[in-house]
């Protein structure tokens, strides 16, 4: 059985290590080393070349190395082949820290204190309590529920939504069309973990905006195409958001000339918020080939009628 990496080089030296002391019957090639495309039984990338099924014939299952697969293109892959995305727990932990940061740094004032430093002004301002700061997660898989776990311990009041009813302790779930508004207007501080799929393209707008309370912060840890990026400049133009983190954009990197890079009210870093790291993620990947060679389910096997 043999297993092909489509990493960069230091990461394909360490997956390539862990394999051979921890499982040396699954052969690990780095791409472009592929030797013989027919013994090619798993593929593990990021992005995957065109025409993988065809470029090997004996594919089973492709292993996404991100916590989402919108980057594939799932009509062009023969349904034969299993897609899994990456189980990383190390995943889970960099959003968590993301997130926490991001909110802390929003609910403390922290942009309106760097602003001052430049301006070299001196200025307390009031300080809310988290108890009256509400924050709202888009999003209730893994990634949400672990980031609302952890916002817990700050005692903000912590709100939720997905597409279908969800049940976390100490949060106040909403679930569907029907209840997005009324969830955004408890959101003092939205951040977007949501999968990218066609019924969630697009869905932070200028309407969902305009439906967060006048002055809330947007975090933006799903994907770029979540976002209308015109909308949230005018939101925050208006006055409407004071605040935008955005670790996704629709063009990675953004062009020279985009607004993000100097606006005053933009936070902006460079699709850090988690990486997967073969250390963390190795366990995880191993036991699903294993169950994959017995003929058992795959763990975070892709819904292809959901795209995630």
């Amino acid at each position: 059985m043999t297993l092909l990496f489509k990493v960069d080089d230091a990461r394909g030296r360490i997956w390539k290590s862990l394999f051979e002391h921890h499982a040396p019957d699954i052969e690990v090639r780095v791409w472009p080393d592929i030797g013989n495309p027919l013994d090619i039984r798993y593929f593990a990338a990021w992005q995957p070349p065109r025409q993988l099924h065809e470029r090997f014939a004996n594919l089973e299952v492709v292993f996404a190395t991100s916590a989402g697969v919108d980057q594939f293109d799932l009509d062009a892959l023969p349904g034969h082949i299993k897609l899994v995305r990456m189980l990383d727990p190390g995943i889970i932990q960099g959003i968590v820290e993301y997130a926490c940061c991001a909110v802390l740094s929003l609910h403390r004032q922290f942009p309106l204190y760097l602003q001052q430093q430049q301006a070299r002004c001196w200025q307390d301002h009031l300080l809310t309590a988290a108890a009256q700061r509400r924050v709202g997660v888009m999003g209730l898989g893994n990634l949400g529920r672990a980031v609302l776990h952890s916002l817990r311990a700050f005692n903000f009041q912590l709100h939720g939504w997905a597409r279908s009813h969800k049940c976390i302790d100490g949060v106040q779930c909403h679930a569907g069309s029907d209840q997005l508004e009324t969830f955004l207007h408890q959101c003092d501080i939205l951040i977007c973990l949501l999968p990218l799929t066609d019924e969630t393209r697009g869905l932070l707008n200028a309407r969902t905006l305009d439906a967060l309370p006048k002055g809330a912060s947007l975090i933006n840890l799903g994907r770029g195409g979540h976002l209308k990026e015109d909308d949230l400049l005018q939101a925050l133009d208006s006055g409407q958001l004071s605040h935008a983190i955005l670790d996704v954009l629709n063009d990675e990197p953004p062009s020279p000339g985009h607004r993000f890079w100097q606006h005053p009210r933009v936070w902006l870093t460079p699709h850090i918020g988690a990486m997967t790291a073969p250390q963390s993620a190795f366990e995880g990947l191993l036991a699903n080939i294993r169950r994959h060679q017995a003929g058992e389910p795959l763990q975070g096997l892709i819904r292809r009628e959901q795209g995630y």
